[in-house]
């Protein structure tokens, strides 16, 4: 009787929980609309991108992006669809990773978080391959890192913090033995429509060339127009960035997208103004007062947001209130009724209940504001900053 009684009752409260998840929907579905209706946006350019992907429960945003950006290119010199394996990049630098912080006696990053140029590396020392030849998504779809990346992270802290008179190099057989079991050993050799490649040859077909690529970003505690190492967590390799005044990454990023060339944008998410359900991030005047009032954005009008300068976007990142929490990928241009532009920004949160399909559009504002670092093809920099930041 009482097993009957718990039953019925687990399913009545399952109705009703089904029943709040679909007025949840139905609401965030009408508020997409009415935002949309409100802004009417209207598309000024659209680079060709391949398929939004879902990187799940890992924190592997940055290959997803520099993926997808790679991919853009590839389309771009009129390559094809290509889908290329993110995790195969996560696969290779894990490794890399581990013998950092091992090196530098644990005081490296070794989260599941890294930067685009860590793709960058990882492309050119170790090949790609297609996310065909190496998914490890298992049956279900699902991505899910959580278990694995604990055990790496207690393995790595425990081999720094033992005894060196007892210390050895096993552990990086074992290291590696525990990414196989979760992940899949790495291909060594593979087909595609009946030809035989390595990661190596395969990036060699596709005619991928690291080098093009330059990382950017904009704060003055270091002087403008030389390089230097951006001090963020997930800049683990300790890579380092051509520095320029914030208006002058903007124009960067627009003349990129105007020339045909796309963007990896790396940026602070933090934000309530972000909001990726409806597809849009935009920057408020009275933002920090909404914040510390806890405030909601209302989204019942269209925001007057702030004339962002050089200062105040160094103060946030000085302040750890701008972090290096998000890679995207900038596929496009917008602007709303009033003339203010957006850039089109490709997510790696899935399509289902993620704004335009798993795009969304950041204000040029939003934008100036809390970017951390861009990423795009030299090629695609107009010729007057190539010169400032002697590019060849």
């Amino acid at each position: 009787m009482n097993i009957v009684f718990k039953t019925i009752s687990y399913s009545i409260l399952l109705f009703f929980c089904c029943i709040s998840l679909h007025s949840k929907d139905n609401e965030d579905d009408e508020m997409r609309r009415k935002i949309d209706s409100l802004y009417q946006f209207e598309e000024i350019i659209n680079i060709e991108n391949t398929e939004v992907k879902n990187q799940n429960r890992t924190g592997t945003c940055w290959t997803f992006a520099g993926n997808s950006f790679i991919e853009s290119e590839l389309l771009r010199e009129g390559k094809g669809n290509i889908d290329l394996s993110e995790m195969f990049i996560v696969r290779n630098i894990y490794p890399e990773k581990a013998d950092l912080y091992v090196r530098y006696h644990g005081t490296t990053q070794f989260g599941e978080g890294a930067l685009t140029h860590d793709v960058m590396r990882s492309i050119e020392k170790y090949g790609v391959v297609p996310e065909s030849v190496y998914s490890t998504r298992p049956s279900n779809g699902y991505l899910n890192h959580a278990e694995m990346s604990g055990i790496l992270e207690d393995m790595i802290k425990r081999v720094v913090a033992t005894d060196p008179l007892n210390r050895t190099t096993k552990w990086k057989k074992a290291f590696e033995a525990i990414l196989d079991v979760y992940m899949g050993s790495v291909p060594k050799k593979f087909v595609v429509e009946g030809k035989e490649y390595t990661p190596i040859t395969y990036r060699e077909y596709l005619g991928i060339d690291t080098k093009q690529f330059v990382d950017i970003t904009s704060f003055t505690h270091h002087p403008f127009y030389e390089k230097f190492v951006l001090e963020v967590p997930d800049n683990f390799t300790r890579g380092d960035f051509f520095n320029v005044p914030i208006d002058e990454m903007l124009e960067i990023t627009e003349k990129a997208l105007e020339n045909g060339y796309s963007v990896d944008w790396g940026a602070d998410v933090s934000e309530p103004s972000f909001e990726s359900k409806y597809g849009l991030a935009i920057n408020p005047k009275d933002m920090k007062e909404m914040i510390r009032n806890k405030d909601e954005i209302k989204w019942d009008s269209i925001y007057k947001e702030l004339d962002i300068t050089q200062e105040e976007r160094q103060e946030d990142f000085d302040n750890y209130l701008t972090q290096d929490d998000h890679g995207m990928h900038i596929v496009g241009i917008v602007k709303d009724k009033l003339d203010r532009k957006y850039f089109v920004v490709k997510n790696s949160w899935g399509t289902e209940k993620r704004g335009h399909d798993g795009y969304l559009y950041v204000s040029y504002s939003y934008f100036m504001h809390k970017t951390t670092s861009i990423t795009l093809n030299k090629n695609g920099i107009p010729a007057l900053f190539k010169n400032k930041i002697k590019l060849n």
